[in-house]
């Protein structure tokens, strides 16, 4: 309960506002109202208690208009007007103007006077009747035509009273600082459905360009993005229409902030347009807003802390002008912070490079980590872009690394820009664009070029000395892991001589998964391209909620004997027993049996459909086909089925048909499939092999045939002329592709392809029978995590082998941001029983390392003495080290020679040294044994969360809390962990409050409220801190992830005492503070 101290030293709580709002609204109260002004409760113990509120205007009948405009309670109208106020507030310290503007006719008055300042020209009153009601307020013109004027036509033709042609800027996108920024608020407009007041708008140069929805702490985020589409459908239109300029929205609740695209919003409006059976959410839908971050990707919720850093001058006028793409589809999509982060980053490094002449140099260029699904086609279209319009670059390549991507690539670019970017169909027409000689040999500059690997290496076999060797170029590739990327790397680094080198993936060569053939000094991606410039990972995606988190099911389909591992038997025999008909007859009546289920072939919604797919699919290069698209109900999802070879397809397809031979041919679930060679099953770095999707001339001919039975199926089932032939092959590809996208295809059965590179929306399902690891088992798995609406909640992964830890290791490693990359790999033998180098000094390999520490300290046995503390130290630290690089082996699953309870054991020792010696470093005051090294790294990579020992908590408790050896793991697993020790009290004070009775996640985090609370409570009254300071310093602290300790912050917090007292106590109680602050944040980080 938030309680408030009035001038007359009335404490008025919260309850109490509520029932005097309910007077208010009966007509029943007489009283006289107060002026309260904004401010920080004076008494509350609500850590999230409302700041302040006020009554904006005197008497009751103002209040009551205020509140019925906003259509809110009264008194939630107070409490949003000091919101807003803190808002308004922090912008006008950023340099904002704030302006006391109501009535459209002042907003009209303003923009002519900001217009006039930004163009340096003032208009007569005729002038300006004539400007304002054709070229800013034309009654024809809609959202889409506003928004058409601020990101393209941003220069608008005054006619002048002496018939003079006058350019005039609506926005300075070049000059992001000559353009002028204001903000209003409480904005009524009255001509609408309803009568309407806004929140808080942006002026730029006079126009609304962005709008800000404000709703109390404590309301739900979507409340104001539902009032906003009220204000869609009721009024943004009436008058002269300025704010359906309106580019971007933010919404916040004071605790959370968020942003979004003006398509967004209108989209959605058009969307809900379907009465009362319309869809529930679409793409257009509260979903797809988004949170604001910084460069390392924390999000930035809290209000006043989004409104200094998204709202600072040069960050929004940025996002305005340069971070906005409006496709071809007339959509406005704004760019999400870390893909605006990896963009500047790029940026920035080739003009660092160029002024320091880095050519040729992994120092300028780079590489950006964005896992599948984040947009990585959009921030590669920005960065080519940005790149292109440099001064120093003359051209960009966009390098991709399959015949078919080069398509999708062009397909996605021009529907960012048409024209921006020009593909080639050949290596002829390639070096035509490269030599700026359009197809009639007149000069056309082609600024950025889509390419391929296969057709830009041919080029530069054949045109050695070409003269595009000597220009400055920016080369950007596409999908960076793949294992043909090394070749084209050396002819690159051997012909071009002013280049910078780019790459993007989603899944990174580290040292721990580079394969150990090919060139040594290419191994990892950073080996490649240079540093790291930005990394998101599936962590932060599946935080953030771009892409959606993946729910995962293991079906035995093989009953083998519990001492035989699947690895152990030879791969043949085991591809022979998985392939036998029983086995695939189960699987198959599985899929059936449970596809509805996993598909939600309940639930319907909205979706655009294309509607000529064959035309699209069968157009030649070349020739364009316009895409009939229209709004479809759509009932569930599709799925892919991704199998392990050829015959194993063929074996599935068969079953399909079999089994589904008696069903009506509308219960049929419509299954096609799809290959052009036999791949193998597994390569060694976990890469997908790639399957040719333009020609089958690799098949055997039974397996071609085959195929022509299922295209000729397919054919049947879609009207379409199909067949295994080059060409008609293509266009099947295409047609497959596009009919998925389209959920027309229930289920596709696939080896390789489809696997990588794929985006459907309608896919939520993927079904395994195929041994899948690292950059292919996360690639796969992606396919079914692109977000879509509501009823799309996350990515089905159904295995029918037992992939358990492939899945585990793959997404550890790729969420793992601080993953080591430079290294070479040998063989397996060697890192595992030891090598000698060439100079002749012997390597212990991983089971000599072991022999040692058993021999040394059997049995975990704590090392005594420095002399052995050192040693234990250095010898397990190389043991971790070890593992790390066989991990990456295959060979090594099955032959550790520790138990899982051992290495706890030795890793507990070796963190309760760590912590030793950090304390007696400290105590010393200087830095003690600079080779003294603690692999806490190699630690985090098998680290274990505090769900792992929840799990644990969960079994105790379901044994009745009468299995003490769960009580040892879950120790000997705290203690074994960075991250936990900090918390070992509080984990096991809370063990010993679990009964059988208590659901344990939720008593967990009833627990840590209620202690965390009680500590700070204490560690405040014990150090006499600020109360309400002390909380928003700490809260601070948890939403940043770090304790400030230095600068005013710490000092803000203290209690009154002289700075120049003697005994330097003031100094000595900021030590005593900071040391207990230290240890709280570090035992409740994270939980």
């Amino acid at each position: 309960m938030a309680e408030y101290e009035l001038a007359n030293g009335y404490i008025l709580g919260d309850a109490e506002i509520e029932d005097r709002a309910q007077e208010w609204e009966d007509g029943t109260w007489k009283g006289r109202l107060i002026e309260l002004h904004a401010g920080r409760p004076r008494l509350s113990s609500e850590p999230n208690a409302n700041l302040s509120f006020k009554c904006p205007r005197s008497g009751a009948d103002m209040i009551e208009r205020a509140a019925e405009l906003s259509g809110v309670k009264k008194s939630a109208f107070m409490r949003e007007a000091a919101l807003e106020k803190d808002f308004i507030n922090t912008l006008t310290e950023q340099g904002y103007e704030y302006l006391p503007i109501h009535e459209e006719k002042d907003l009209v008055e303003n923009l002519r006077r900001q217009l006039e300042r930004l163009n340096h020209y003032t208009f007569t009153d005729g002038e300006w009747e004539r400007f304002f009601g054709e070229n800013l307020a034309n009654k024809n013109d809609g959202i889409e035509a506003k928004t058409t004027k601020i990101q393209e036509d941003f220069i608008q033709v005054l006619k002048t009273d002496t018939g003079e042609s006058k350019n005039i800027y609506l926005i300075d996108r070049k000059n992001i600082h000559n353009n002028y920024l204001q903000v209003i608020n409480q904005y009524e407009e009255g001509g609408g459905v309803h009568d309407t007041r806004y929140d808080v708008t942006i002026l730029v140069n006079g126009l609304p360009l962005v709008h800000v929805e404000l709703k109390r702490r404590g309301v739900q985020l979507k409340e104001a993005f539902n009032q906003i589409n009220r204000y869609q459908r009721d009024s943004f239109w009436v008058g002269c229409g300025l704010y359906e300029y309106v580019q971007l929205f933010v919404i916040s609740n004071g605790t959370n902030t968020k942003y979004y695209s003006n398509t967004t919003r209108a989209n959605h409006i058009k969307e809900q347009q379907g009465g009362r059976n319309r869809s529930k959410k679409t793409s257009n839908s509260f979903e797809f807003s988004s949170f604001w971050a910084d460069s390392n990707n924390r999000p930035i919720l809290d209000l006043i802390d989004f409104t200094k850093t998204f709202f600072s001058k040069h960050t929004l006028l940025n996002v305005l002008t340069r971070y906005c793409v409006f496709t071809e589809e007339r959509m406005l999509l704004v760019m999400r912070p870390y893909q605006i982060a990896a963009t500047e980053r790029i940026i920035e490094r080739i003009k660092i490079a160029n002024n320091y002449k880095l050519y040729g140099k992994t120092e300028g260029g780079g590489y950006i980590w964005h896992t599948t699904g984040s947009g990585k086609t959009l921030t590669s279209f920005k960065t080519a872009q940005l790149a292109s319009r440099l001064d120093c670059i003359d051209k960009v390549l966009f390098v991709v690394d399959r015949k078919d991507l080069d398509y999708q690539t062009m397909k996605e670019y021009n529907r960012f820009e048409e024209g921006a970017a020009d593909s080639n169909s050949s290596t002829a027409v390639l070096q035509r664009q490269l030599e700026n000689r359009d197809k009639n040999g007149a000069y056309h500059d082609y600024r950025i070029i889509i390419t391929t690997i296969q057709k830009l290496s041919i080029f530069v076999q054949k045109n050695k000395g070409h003269a595009i060797f000597q220009k400055h170029v920016v080369i950007i590739f596409d999908e960076c892991h793949r294992s043909n990327f090394g070749e084209m790397h050396t002819a690159i680094t051997r012909n071009f001589k002013k280049y910078h080198l780019f790459g993007f993936t989603g899944t990174p060569i580290f040292a721990a998964n580079a394969s150990t053939g090919g060139n040594i000094k290419l191994k990892t991606t950073q080996q490649a391209f240079g540093d790291k410039l930005h990394t998101y990972t599936i962590v932060d995606a599946i935080n953030d909620e771009n892409v959606l988190p993946f729910r995962i099911d293991y079906v035995n389909t093989v009953k083998q004997k519990d001492d035989i591992r699947d690895k152990q038997i030879p791969a043949i025999d085991r591809e022979r027993a998985m392939m036998a008909p029983e086995r695939v007859e189960e699987v198959v009546r599985y899929i059936l049996e449970h596809f509805d289920q996993k598909t939600k072939r309940t639930s319907y919604y909205s979706f655009r459909t294309l509607q000529n797919i064959s035309e699209v699919a069968s157009a030649r290069r070349g020739k364009e086909v316009k895409e009939e698209k229209m709004v479809q109900k759509l009932l569930g999802f599709n799925a892919m089925f991704a199998v392990a070879s050829i015959p194993m397809a063929k074996a599935y397809y068969d079953e399909f048909k079999r089994q589904q031979a008696a069903l009506p041919e509308a219960q049929r679930l419509k299954v096609a499939t799809i290959y052009s060679y036999g791949a193998n099953e597994e390569e060694p770095d976990g890469i997908l092999a790639e399957e040719n999707p333009e020609s089958t001339t690799n098949l055997d001919q039974q397996s071609r045939d085959f195929l022509d039975g299922a295209i000729k199926d397919y054919n049947q089932m879609f009207g379409t002329n199909y067949d295994t032939g080059n060409e008609r092959f293509q266009n099947y590809y295409k047609d497959l592709s596009l009919r998925m996208k389209n959920r027309q295809v229930d289920l596709l059965i696939v080896v390789n392809m489809f696997l990588t590179g794929f985006d459907a929306t309608t896919l939520n399902t993927l079904f395994v029978d195929k041994n899948l690891r690292q950059h292919g088992l996360l690639q796969s798995y992606s396919r079914t995590n692109r977000i879509l609406n509501s009823i799309k909640t996350f990515g089905n992964i159904v295995c029918f082998r037992n992939l358990q830890q492939e899945t585990d290791d793959a997404i550890a490693l790729f969420g793992d941001k601080d993953a080591s990359s430079i290294v070479l790999l040998k063989d397996f033998n060697s890192y595992y029983n030891g090598y000698d180098t060439p100079g002749g000094k012997h390597c212990n390999g991983y089971s000599e390392l072991v022999q040692q520490l058993e021999n040394e300290f059997p049995d975990g046995r704590p090392a005594m003495g420095e002399q052995e503390e050192r040693r234990f130290i250095g010898l397990f630290g190389s043991l971790l080290k070890s593992i790390n690089v066989l991990q990456a082996f295959d060979q090594f699953e099955g032959k550790e020679l520790l138990t899982d309870g051992q290495m706890q054991d030795y890793q507990s020792h070796y963190l309760d040294l760590r912590d030793k010696w950090r304390k007696r470093a400290n105590a010393d005051k200087e830095v003690i044994n600079d080779d003294l090294i603690f692999e806490t790294e190699l630690i985090r990579q098998v680290e274990v969360n505090i769900d792992y020992i929840l799990m644990l908590v969960q079994q105790y408790h379901d044994s009745n809390c009468k299995n003490k050896e769960l009580l040892v793991n879950i120790t000997k697993a705290v203690g074994a962990s960075m991250n936990l020790r900090s918390k070992k009290e509080l984990i096991e004070s809370f063990i010993e409050t679990v009964n059988s009775e208590e659901d344990v996640n939720g008593a967990w985090e009833e627990y840590v409220k209620r202690k965390r609370e009680e500590e700070l409570a204490t560690i405040i009254k014990e150090e006499r801190l600020k109360t309400a300071e002390t909380k928003k310093y700490i809260s601070n602290a948890f939403r940043d992830g770090s304790l400030r300790t230095t600068g005013t912050d710490i000092d803000r917090i203290l209690p009154a005492m002289s700075r120049f007292g003697g005994g330097g106590n003031r100094s000595y109680v900021k030590t005593s503070v900071i040391k207990r602050l230290k240890e709280f944040f570090e035992k409740y980080q994270g939980l």
